[in-house]
């Protein structure tokens, strides 16, 4: 389909580039331009979009999240990580079926595109089945490997590898990765080491997120998760951290020396009482950091605008300095960096070659009113509320309101409570 959305005002998130006022054309899944308003286009267009001088930018980039866990929401809450874990979450987890991550998966998909997020980092439990719904619902999925102690082999890793990395569109695409330091053997870890080495790829996983991960790590290990992990040559071709919340000094470190991302998920950390990441440290080492929303049962929202808010509110507290993590960094966190962290380089920012993931911002709310700084009222004043439009590939999957997508709101929404019933009881 061929997209002509003009008059807007458009923020492109390319560097030093200020918003002025414009078109943008998408033609298949691919911004054609992207620039001054014009006159004649001389064009033919599937769809004309008046977009009346309100802010078209690039999507919210998700860089961590387990999209099925909606079935969890407000079901296990107010409880210390580990309990919550063992006690709540992995052994209903146990009785999820395809199908019902299926339709938990597009629970989620459509807040994420409420939320004006266009794609998202998923680490959860059956990639055929995430595979299944980001191709029909036209949805961007990064497929995060989640390989632990308790499922998965290192043949069936290598084996989802090849299969997830062939789409030349990039739907969906794949990075190497495994739950936890606490819930992966050494062996384990070392074959993924191997991997990541033979096939030269970056390697995620949930890091340093609580103070007795760190503890109990070092009374096995001697070492702090960081440097344990990087003892076995895990991050020998980069990769990043989910949480990143509790380092020693040497541990900042690695980080920078191995080019790692950091991933901070603040709702999720705040909510489980887990921490606040050094964000502040981080920027001031050069260490770049993603924004990821963590799971619906941790958070219980799938929100980047309240995701951006916390990121910069905490570290203004924390750090006794209002000056600390400026709007604009958050915004690039939020959708720049979460676009390299994940493997997406390709959906950055709105230029001409670049996929068309965007999102149309509503100005024209009270929240954005004056409008003396668009950039600062989106990371302080932002809300749903003014996510008027979202397009992943050129194709508009939320507009005003409304679902376009392959399942209609009723039967997603019966679905997903069915799941929870059988399941939660």
């Amino acid at each position: 389909m061929n997209i002509r959305i003009y008059n807007v005002r458009i923020l492109t998130m390319e560097a030093e580039k200020e918003i002025f006022d414009g078109e943008v054309w998408v033609k298949g899944d691919t911004i054609a331009y992207a620039g001054p308003q014009v006159p004649d286009t001389k064009e033919t267009w599937d769809k004309e979009i008046d977009g009346q001088r309100n802010l078209l930018m690039p999507g919210f980039k998700d860089a961590h999240t387990h999209s099925a866990m909606t079935f969890l929401r407000s079901h296990a809450d107010d409880m210390k990580l580990d309990e919550w874990l063992n006690t709540r979450v992995f052994p209903a987890e146990a009785k999820l079926t395809g199908e019902d991550i299926y339709w938990l998966n597009k629970l989620a998909i459509m807040e994420y595109l409420t939320s004006g997020i266009t794609s998202v980092f998923n680490m959860y439990l059956d990639k055929p089945m995430e595979d299944k719904v980001a191709k029909e619902t036209g949805f961007r999925t990064v497929i995060c490997e989640s390989i632990n102690d308790f499922g998965g082999t290192l043949q069936q890793v290598e084996e989802d590898y090849k299969r997830y990395s062939q789409d030349p569109d990039k739907l969906v695409s794949y990075q190497l990765g495994f739950h936890a330091e606490y819930t992966t053997s050494r062996e384990l870890m070392e074959g993924l080491a191997a991997l990541s080495e033979k096939y030269k790829i970056p390697v995620y996983t949930h890091c340093s997120e609580t103070k007795k991960e760190v503890e109990d790590c070092r009374s096995r290990t001697g070492m702090t998760p960081i440097a344990y992990m990087d003892s076995l040559g895990l991050f020998r071709h980069g990769g990043g951290l989910f949480h990143g919340v509790h380092l020693d000094e040497a541990d900042f470190d690695i980080v920078k020396t191995r080019g790692l991302y950091v991933v901070t998920n603040p709702a999720s950390n705040l909510k489980l009482a887990s921490g606040i990441a050094p964000i502040k440290r981080y920027l001031e080492m050069g260490i770049p950091v993603a924004i990821g929303t963590d799971g619906p049962a941790s958070n219980n929202c799938l929100d980047m605008f309240r995701e951006m808010f916390l990121t910069t509110g905490l570290q203004k507290a924390i750090c006794d300095d209002p000056e600390a993590v400026p709007a604009m960094e958050v915004l690039k966190m939020a959708v720049v960096n979460g676009a390299h962290a994940m493997g997406l380089p390709e959906c950055d920012v709105i230029a001409e070659g670049k996929k068309a993931d965007m999102i149309l911002i509503d100005l024209q709310q009270p929240n954005m009113q004056p409008i003396q700084n668009i950039e600062k009222n989106l990371v302080y004043s932002g809300s749903k509320q003014n996510v008027k439009m979202t397009v992943v590939g050129g194709k508009i999957l939320y507009q005003d309101g409304k679902y376009y997508l392959d399942s209609s709101k009723e039967e997603i929404f019966a679905k997903a409570n069915e799941s929870a019933q059988r399941i939660l009881g």
